[in-house]
């Protein structure tokens, strides 16, 4: 298997600029999307530069499969799981029963999202350093 975390993790850059970008012009739901996709980009870029890969798209399973000496600990595994709730509800209007996701996701939700993911991002890029 080729080793590409580099690519991983430049991947999961765009995507959190990409949240933000869509924050700024009012797109939430689609800011919360990326924000997640961020996040688990850079967790499988740590997988890749571990010599894994990381299967799913839990950032919470993601996170607990880590091998223990880079996983973290069990406060930020907690906080950061809050995005994994943004993978289907942040893109099917059948998510809701009524509606579609962008009668639900506001600005607030898409800040705590691209917070969160760049926690997870930072974390992921000190531990492939």
């Amino acid at each position: 298997m080729v080793e590409r975390s580099e690519d991983w993790l430049r991947s999961a850059g765009h995507d959190l600029e990409m949240a933000e970008s869509l924050s700024k012009n009012g797109f939430y739901d689609g800011a919360c999307f990326f924000a997640l996709q961020s996040a688990e980009k850079a967790i499988k870029a740590l997988y890749q530069k571990l010599g894994g890969l990381g299967w799913g798209h839990s950032i919470y399973k993601l996170l607990e499969e880590l091998p223990e000496q880079v996983r973290p600990n069990d406060e930020f595994i907690g906080r950061v799981k809050d995005l994994d709730y943004n993978y289907i509800s942040s893109r099917y209007p059948n998510a809701f029963d009524h509606g579609a996701s962008m009668d639900f996701y506001k600005e607030k939700d898409a800040q705590k999202s691209i917070t969160l993911a760049r926690e997870v991002f930072n974390f992921c890029v000190v531990k492939i350093s």
